[in-house]
């Protein structure tokens, strides 16, 4: 279909990147649509902050074709600019301005009008803060700086390296609800290399490992694998043979101590079926958690038998 590529927001084909005799990304292709969450997810390394660079046209790739909103990163970086939102990994913000003073700032390169400054203060979640100077700011409030900074100029695409590097706990739920939010109108392309985030927030992962795409797969594919993986900790060790018995049980492995990964074969949450073995066998939990074994195990098959 001819209309196709008017829905891509960024397309990437055969990007390769070296620094000396070092191979930062080795042929890289990959396209994300219009209104998708990518998260970009890799071991430190991999390639995903050069990746970034070259897309928001701080710097060229050595070879191939890169555009964004169908202008091509190295013949029209201003145009490519106006419609991209950059958070870069270290946030670089001038720590002796006022929180309003540097987006105001900001907002005149941009020529943005001054209600759109108490639009994106608002949006993200900046207004306790906002008559601080920046170097007063907690880790958090300064990301959500940078994220007010990124969307000030409302671009089309975000563009965001590690956002939630460096977070508590509290923050993290806050910034991760936030890009979220912002996936909802925007193209959200993010880099981490924490499993987590990437459940969170995205539709699809792309992984990268030593500077190449090695995979690429939307979650609900991971997810409708019809199997979950929960990890219990009881205070007594119980033999696999009991815990064999639980309905849908496909593997149980004791990992260490008393602290077992059971994988079921379907999708309904197993946890309570869990929590009745345990209360019927005069056992404690000491912990109960779910995790998404195809993303984990699908991320160090292809990032960790590489190294």
């Amino acid at each position: 279909m001819s209309k196709q590529p008017h829905y891509m927001s960024i397309e990437v084909e055969n990007i390769s990147k070296t620094y000396g005799s070092q191979k930062a990304l080795n042929d890289v292709s990959f396209k994300i649509n219009k209104g998708e969450v990518v998260g970009f997810l890799g071991p430190n390394g991999a390639g995903k902050s050069t990746m970034m660079k070259i897309l928001t046209t701080y710097i060229e790739a050595t070879q191939g074709l890169a555009k964004v909103s169908h202008f091509d990163v190295k013949t029209d970086a201003i145009n490519v600019q106006k419609r991209v939102g950059y958070l870069p990994e270290h946030n670089p913000l001038y720590l002796d301005m006022y929180v309003k003073e540097y987006l105001r700032f900001n907002a005149s390169i941009y020529k943005v009008s001054k209600p759109r400054i108490e639009e994106v203060i608002e949006l993200t979640g900046l207004s306790p803060e906002a008559h601080k100077k920046i170097g007063q700011l907690s880790k958090g409030y300064r990301q959500r700086v940078g994220l007010a900074n990124a969307i000030l100029h409302n671009p089309e695409v975000l563009i965001l390296d590690e956002p939630t590097t460096g977070l508590d706990p509290n923050q993290l739920v806050d910034i991760r609800h936030l890009i979220k939010s912002l996936g909802k109108e925007k193209t959200v392309f993010l880099s981490t290399h924490i499993m987590q985030e990437v459940e969170v927030m995205c539709d699809r992962v792309i992984i990268i490992n030593k500077g190449e795409i090695v995979a690429d797969k939307k979650l609900q594919e991971l997810r409708d694998e019809n199997e979950q993986t929960v990890i219990v900790e009881f205070d007594y060790r119980v033999e696999d043979a009991f815990l064999l018995k639980l309905p849908h049980v496909k593997t149980v492995t004791n990992t260490y101590g008393f602290v077992y990964e059971i994988t079921f074969s379907t999708v309904n949450d197993m946890r309570s079926y869990v929590f009745d073995f345990a209360h019927d066998n005069q056992l404690k939990i000491l912990q109960l958690n779910q995790k998404n074994a195809s993303l984990e195990s699908l991320f160090r098959a292809l990032t960790m038998e590489a190294n």
